[in-house]
């Protein structure tokens, strides 16, 4: 056996090997993330200090991590109402614990509960085959939405027929804090282990979506106030996307 050509052949593919691996290394690769949060939104009024006035009847929003100009789908998760929106700025100053500033023509437009404005927004490329069906029609409807009033149009019912009103029974305040999905049931528990020792947060639980997803949650919690609190303990952490869900 010719070991000599056996040891240059080992050696060529070795040098080949190192090279093939420097240039991975040197390579950039890019994975899109598509963002997607539920949270709890601000709606804007002149009363807010330190935050750029946003027209009422706007279909803008200001976000702190999207991009200006981004397109955005925002949906009332208790009615499933949506739309389509664009961020306006991301350098205005504003709680964490919000997940953007929305103007009340988003708020009325979707029916939010001003009180509890539970929101989901999903940052949508303009390829999607959601935005080629919209993007006729957003520009028409931000020129419509600048020029109408805020209360809409009202239609008087000439049917003389007696109308019973029903009487809304409000929802209990029950939202908890999602803070990450695992593979394992174990890294879950780590995780846990983790938030109670740096914080002082003990209502912590894991949800079992699948057999290989696991769910930390905290809460739920009956008023915003302690929500918050826990929710702004959990960001000094450095928690990349928290979310907020109603009756989880």
């Amino acid at each position: 056996m010719n070991y000599k050509i056996l040891f240059i052949s080992s050696l060529f593919f070795l040098i080949s090997c190192t090279q093939v691996t420097e240039e991975l290394n040197k390579t950039e690769i890019k994975f899109e993330k598509k963002y997607a949060n539920s949270g709890f939104a601000l709606i804007y009024d002149e009363n807010l200090e330190k935050i750029k006035k946003l027209d009422d009847r706007s279909l803008m929003i200001y976000h702190k991590s999207l991009k200006r100009k981004s397109t955005v789908k925002i949906t009332n998760p208790k009615n499933d109402k949506s739309l389509i929106a664009e961020v306006k700025s991301n350098n205005q100053k504003f709680s964490d614990f919000y997940n953007s500033v929305i103007s009340k023509r988003i708020a009325e437009d979707l029916d939010i509960d001003f009180n509890e404005p539970l929101l989901e927004i999903v940052l949508v490329s303009r390829n999607s085959t959601f935005i080629a069906k919209k993007s006729k029609t957003f520009d028409e409807e931000k020129k419509v939405a600048e020029k109408a009033p805020i209360d809409g149009i009202q239609i008087k019912d000439l049917n003389p027929k007696t109308q019973k009103i029903k009487k809304k029974v409000k929802a209990k305040f029950s939202y908890s804090i999602k803070v990450a999905d695992f593979y394992y049931k174990n890294s879950a528990k780590i995780m846990i282990s983790r938030i109670k020792n740096e914080t002082s947060i003990k209502n912590s639980r894991i949800l079992q979506l699948s057999k290989t997803k696991f769910r930390v949650l905290i809460g739920p919690f009956n008023d915003i106030k302690s929500l918050k609190v826990s929710y702004e303990k959990l960001k000094e952490m450095n928690f990349e996307n928290l979310e907020i869900f109603s009756n989880v």
